[in-house]
């Protein structure tokens, strides 16, 4: 079939991308789904800092390739061996597809499924295929979804079924925003009721990190940024204290609320200096959590002695260690009870023509979760 997408031909375009135009709306044929994959109609997609990384080059993929990795949508047609979706279901894409029979899938650790990473890596879906192309020129699919398109197909193991009465803008936030901020907190720290947390880095998922933490059950949830309208955005979200980390002295202002230091201090920003802030926010004996994604040359430079002496923990957070068919309903019930209002990141509504200008407004840090409307 035919459809229109936002394919990427090149990385590091500059700015402003209204006007470079790193994303061209284009025509591309994409071809019926192989055995064990789904063939979706995108009904929303939200932009990400994960795909500004791409655009901007701070995460290399191959290309041409058709980004967008949060997103929901509604099941056309199923591939063979596909018997638990049907058409007319209604469905959440996962970055990170699971194949269910590796050593970390086993061990309830999907989002390293190693199969599932090596085809991320490859711009390939899960089973090895490539579905996307122009003109006989192949198209590699972004982290198994591709979301910025009428159309996409993937896994079955890179979707989760979900109510169809949500609606997909507030669906395709489950995907990443959700399960990444949250989790990093919930999940990978392993927050417990009256712990004191600290989240570094106020766009989507780290706004979700500081409703993660309030609902949680933090006793104090700190947000830091260094800009300060996101600081007043994450007081409406359940932080109990903001700090500015531009100020000279914002790692005592931390250490001055949590009284020495956070029991978790979450990092999101993705900038080495950022994680550094964080780290050294966290108490003797806490737990550092980053889920930014930098450069992968960038280093940041941590002394053992200190770990040891002060039994520091320091962790990453891939998907917010979760696994997404057991996770993503539950998490919308909590939405659905009042307790994780995650309408609140949603900033702007567009339509994929205006792409360009959405991760502008992104970039220069004027939106939190845009989402783009197929309808």
């Amino acid at each position: 079939m035919k459809m229109h997408a936002a394919v990427i031909h090149e990385m590091q375009k500059p700015r402003p991308y209204r006007e470079s135009q790193p994303l061209s709306i284009e025509e591309v044929e994409l071809d019926p789904p192989g055995r064990g994959e789904v063939l979706v109609r995108m009904r929303a997609a939200g932009l990400c800092h994960s795909d500004l990384s791409t655009i901007n080059g701070d995460r290399p993929r191959p290309v041409p390739m058709v980004l967008g990795h949060e997103a929901a949508g509604e099941v056309v047609e199923v591939g063979d061996g596909v018997e638990d979706l049907a058409p007319g279901d209604h469905v959440v894409f996962s970055f990170a597809p699971s194949c269910g029979a590796c050593a970390s899938c086993l061990s309830g650790r999907a989002a390293l499924c190693a199969p599932g990473q090596v085809a991320n890596g490859a711009g390939h879906l899960l089973g090895g295929g490539m579905r996307l192309h122009k003109g006989g020129q192949k198209i590699y699919h972004h982290i198994g979804v591709s979301g910025f398109a009428e159309y996409a197909v993937a896994s079955r193991r890179s979707l989760t079924r979900i109510d169809a009465d949500l609606p997909f803008h507030i669906a395709a936030l489950f995907g990443c925003a959700v399960l990444t901020g949250v989790g990093a907190v919930v999940h990978t720290a392993g927050l417990r009721l009256g712990q004191s947390v600290l989240v570094v880095g106020l766009g989507g998922v780290g706004l979700a990190a500081v409703m993660g933490a309030a609902g949680g059950g933090a006793r104090h949830v700190i947000a830091a940024d260094i800009a300060p309208d996101k600081l007043e955005t994450a007081k409406a979200m359940g932080a109990t204290h903001v700090v500015n980390s531009g100020d000279a002295d914002a790692i005592e202002q931390v250490r001055e609320i949590s009284g020495g230091g956070v029991d978790i201090a979450a990092e999101f920003a993705g900038v080495s200096k950022a994680l550094e802030f964080a780290y050294e926010c966290t108490a003797r004996g806490g737990t550092t959590v980053t889920s930014g994604l930098p450069h992968p040359d960038v280093r940041f430079a941590i002394s053992p002695t200190r770990m040891v002496a002060e039994e520091r923990t320091l962790k990453g957070s891939y998907l917010g260690g979760h696994v997404p068919s057991l996770d993503v309903p539950e998490y919308i019930a909590l939405y659905r009870a009042g307790r994780l209002p995650v309408e609140k990141l949603l900033t702007h509504r567009l339509k994929l023509e205006e792409i360009n200008l959405g991760f502008d407004r992104l970039a220069s840090g004027e939106a939190i979760r845009q989402i783009i409307d197929f309808d």
